[in-house]
Parts: C-alpha cells; structure tokens; sequence
C-alpha cells in the first residue's frame, strides 16, 4: 500500500543537533541488500555445496532471527555463524557502495548553518570503516558512534537516552534522519524533537512514503526549509 507524503515542517532555528543514520539514508540500501541478499547466499551455497535458492532461504531466516539487534550488523558475529569472511567478501563489491543524491550539499549546509552533525548507526565497525574509506564522509561529522558503542540497537528506545548523556544534545532541539520506521518509533517514544524518514533508502526500489512520519526523497527538501533572506 503506498502513502501520500507527509511533508516535513520544521523550523531550523529551532534545531541545534542532527543526527543521521547511514546505510539507506545517506548512502544507497542497494549495496547491502545485494551483498546480503545475493552475494553472501552466493558464496555460502558454494562453500556447502547447496542450491542458490535454498541457501538463500536458509540465510534469510537466520538474518530474520536476529533483526533488531546489535548481531544483526555484526560482521564477526556472521563470518562465525556462516563461515564466511564477511569483510573480506564487503570488499569485493565495494564499487556498489554510492552515496544519495545531495548528500554532502546537505551536511555542508548543517555545519554552514552551525549544527552539530553526528552519524549515528547501527553498522558494525567493520562495515563503517569500509564505507567511510569509500566515500570520504566521515570529516563532515562531530562524530560517529556505533550501537555497539552504546551497547543498545537503535530500535530500543533506551538506545536514545543513553547516546543523549554521551552526546548532551537537547532531544527538542534534535533532528533524527533515518530509513527505518522501527527506529523512527523509538525515538519517537523516547521524545525526539524532530523525525525524518528518508522514502526511497535504495535507488533500485519504488519511493514508499511512511504513513506516520514526514517524509523526504533527497535531503535536498530540507536545505529548501531554510528560510533565504529577502534581497535588498
């Protein structure tokens, strides 16, 4: 079922913190969904002499099972469980990895207008570092935090309250851009002032408006909020 857009209403004299997901918002999902989806299965069919279709059935019941939680993104915890080296393998098809359109114009624009920008995702270290190295993001960013540092999935509400005393943002005054509902719900919970779902998280997938939050395509629609002065 497809939803209209809620079109995002925000003040950006009202903000002071952005926070940013990074797979699906700021970098294209069609990577990961590939790797996870067809490359691993791939590669594990091959190493226990299965059938591409079977193995692939059988990977995704076990990425199921673990959805939500911090082994979910745990490249170690996967290499282990499927007997694959899982960032050895992310780096075969890193020449997948792209970043969204408007992208940097839209943290450039967040550090002119003076926020202060952290990244701020569920990935293993492993796989940010393989992203950060392929897209040279990481500079416009006050900093990057893991789950794993939190210690807490970003779909559990605590995962905010802790990360707050770690970073001293003001939850009223904070942004939150990401692509998954689950974790737009828990902020929600949690009392995050301001939350953007990003619709289109792959540049292979139909847009898909959320029907609960405001939703963007480009980050582009946001830079277009900010109010520009009158000429003289």
């Amino acid at each position: 079922m497809t939803h209209p857009q809620i079109v995002p209403a925000i003040d950006w004299a009202t903000i002071d913190t952005v926070l940013l997901d990074m797979d699906g918002t700021l970098l294209d999902r069609h990577f990961d969904d590939y790797f996870w989806e067809h490359y691993v299965p791939e590669q594990y069919a091959a190493l226990h002499n299965l059938d591409l279709a079977h193995a692939r059935v059988e990977l995704l019941a076990k990425y199921k099972g673990h959805e939500g939680t911090l082994a979910w993104t745990d490249l170690d915890f996967w290499s282990d469980q499927l007997g694959l080296d899982i960032p050895v393998l992310k780096l075969e098809v890193d020449h997948l990895i792209d970043v969204h359109p408007y992208v940097p114009d839209f943290l450039r624009f967040c550090r002119e207008i003076g926020k202060k920008v952290y990244l701020v995702t569920n990935a293993h270290g492993k796989t940010l570092d393989i992203k950060m190295n392929k897209t040279a993001l990481a500079g416009f960013f006050d900093r990057i935090i893991c789950a794993e540092e939190v210690g807490l999935a970003k779909e559990v509400p605590e995962f905010w309250v802790r990360l707050e005393r770690m970073l001293g943002y003001r939850k009223e005054r904070t942004l939150l851009g990401d692509d998954t509902e689950k974790v737009l719900i828990s902020a929600a919970e949690y009392g995050m002032g301001y939350l953007i779902y990003v619709a289109r998280p792959s540049s292979q997938k139909p847009i898909a408006y959320s029907s609960r939050f405001p939703s963007i395509v480009y980050f582009k629609e946001l830079i277009d909020l900010y109010p520009v002065p009158p000429r003289p």
